[in-house]
């Protein structure tokens, strides 16, 4: 006997992720599973009385998007406080913080993000005078764009601790005046010491879950992946998460990594702890160095407009080997942030040894970003089954001319970034995501980007370097398909097929009949995940 289906989805543009384009037919699901796909005949013995149909005609159903590599807590916060990302010289940023400082009077710190000095006439770094004119009887904390960078007032600074004794973290430092004073502009690893004097009151982070989980729903996200730590210092709570799914109102399925710091007999309790359907451990994560904007990128060759500077790494090489091959033999899975091409390198190089140490497994290492890559490494990713996580948004800039990468890194080596396709060409398991909230959320800006490679400008018309260039089938699979493989779920995630998870997103309009400029344009009209209805379009 044909069991009854839940929902029944029917649609003329129905991409299952197993095929280059979409079918007509219809979905039958039953409480959290596909019970069926095929054609509208094949699917209609599964209605029922009680059996909700809903023809979204020729809208675009999918599973659900799967975003990779994100930061949800620091992204509730940038949703939450001031947002930083237009103001575009130092007075501006004050100014706007102060207002946003007046009308939240009861925050014991004033929060920023979005911001970077090199959107500013002149690139010059700011320092705690501006804010102090507006701001001097509360600390203020002002994370940059990228993560890697904070700007504090002289109160943030005592409050933190940081004075002319302080000494740099390794891979960090405190910007100082010709006194040796702070200026309050910290790099990398000295965002850490203010980061953990941080104080988001109680009444508000209830608040900040909640809103996370509505805006993933509404941009058809269904699962992400927590890179919980930032250098030195983890932000998001697995416990906290853990309680909003025992009250059923974890929307969203959780992957969250640990640091990769030597202490295996935490991550492993964690492993223990953490491994239901929707909020699971994920493996452990560690930086290799920074970002190439502000000089941190690890490079082979120097800057080419700093030629003093190739940028270094957060540990010695040993150490990255030392930790990485004792995680592999115990079963860990490892992420790497690294921008730089000698930091791509570097992480191959690590995760070869961990091979050559362990043997051969199913491992799923991956490396984060690769910004930059050098050539002769390109090969590497399909031999040593290591993972490319990337993010084609971080490519934008308002036009190539105002690509800060141009200058950093010359003629030469810029045919080297994101090099999306080219990594397709040799084979590479290639996963997309955001890095919310240093871009939008939304997966559908970055597959615009990977699918055309142009700047905000619309140009350069053909792309920037557009053999780099992917087809909209390949980038929806890097955004679905691929994801719940590099999470170890694609058994259950990730396609359109009978007996996996019930998580859909349909598009207002079908992709693949439309310009490519009107990726920019789709919304999302419905998500359902683990067979309920997270988000609805009215």
């Amino acid at each position: 006997m044909v069991q009854t289906a839940d929902v029944v989805i029917r649609g003329k543009a129905i991409y299952t992720g197993n095929a280059t384009q979409p079918m007509t037919g219809s979905i039958a699901l039953r409480k959290d599973r596909i019970l069926a796909i095929g054609t509208n005949e094949q699917i209609d013995p599964y209605v029922g009385s009680d059996t909700r149909v809903i023809d979204v005609e020729d809208r675009l159903v999918l599973a659900g998007f799967h975003d990779f590599h994100l930061h949800l807590w620091v992204g509730s916060l940038f949703q939450e406080y001031a947002d930083l990302t237009e103001c575009y010289t130092e007075e501006q940023t004050a100014r706007k913080i102060a207002d946003f400082a007046r009308e939240n009077p009861e925050d014991p710190w004033v929060l920023g993000f979005g911001w970077h000095h090199t959107k500013w006439p002149g690139g010059r770094l700011p320092t705690r005078h501006s804010l102090d004119l507006y701001i001097s009887d509360r600390p203020v904390f002002l994370l940059n764009e990228e993560l890697h960078s904070a700007w504090l007032n002289t109160r943030a600074l005592e409050v933190v601790g940081i004075n002319q004794k302080t000494q740099d973290p390794p891979f960090g430092k405190i910007e100082r005046d010709e006194q040796g004073n702070p200026t309050g502009f910290l790099y990398e690893t000295a965002v850490v010491l203010a980061l953990q004097a941080l104080d988001v009151p109680e009444f508000k982070k209830a608040k900040l879950m909640q809103n996370f989980l509505s805006k993933a729903a509404s941009l058809g996200i269904t699962s992400v992946s927590d890179m919980l730590p930032l250098p030195g210092f983890e932000l998001g709570d697995p416990a906290w998460y853990a309680e909003y799914e025992k009250r059923g109102e974890l929307s969203v399925r959780i992957h969250f990594l640990t640091s990769l710091d030597g202490d295996l007999d935490r991550a492993a309790s964690m492993k223990e702890a953490y491994q239901s359907d929707k909020l699971r451990f994920s493996g452990l994560k560690q930086f290799v160095d920074g970002v190439p904007l502000t000089y941190t990128g690890y490079l082979l060759e120097p800057y080419s407009d700093k030629p003093n500077e190739t940028g270094g790494t957060l540990y010695e090489k040993e150490t990255y080997e030392k930790w990485i091959v004792e995680a592999d033999k115990r079963g860990f899975r490892v992420r790497l942030h690294a921008c730089g091409d000698a930091a791509v390198r570097l992480a191959l190089d690590c995760f070869e040894k961990a091979r050559k140490v362990n043997g051969t497994r199913d491992s799923r290492h991956c490396i984060e970003h690769i910004e930059i890559i050098h050539p002769d490494d390109l090969h590497r990713f399909k031999e040593l089954g290591v993972i490319a996580s990337m993010q084609p948004e971080h490519m934008t800039a308002g036009s190539v001319s105002t690509h800060g990468y141009v200058e950093r890194l010359g003629p030469n080596r810029i045919r080297y970034t994101w090099p999306i396709g080219t990594l397709q060409e040799h084979g590479a398991p290639i996963i997309f995501s955001s890095d919310y909230p240093v871009v939008e959320l939304n997966p559908l800006v970055g597959i615009y980007r990977a699918v055309t490679r142009k700047h905000y400008d619309g140009k350069p018309e053909e792309g920037w370097h557009p053999n780099e260039k992917i087809l909209l089938s390949q980038a929806l699979s890097y955004y679905t398909k691929t994801p719940a493989y590099g999470n170890f779920r694609e058994q259950e995630l990730g396609t359109l097929e009978p007996g996996k998870k019930a998580d859909i997103t349909v598009l207002d309009r079908n992709l693949f009949a439309s310009p490519i400029e009107e990726i920019l344009e789709a919304k999302v009209v419905l998500t359902i995940m683990d067979g309920n209805i997270v988000y609805e379009k009215n």
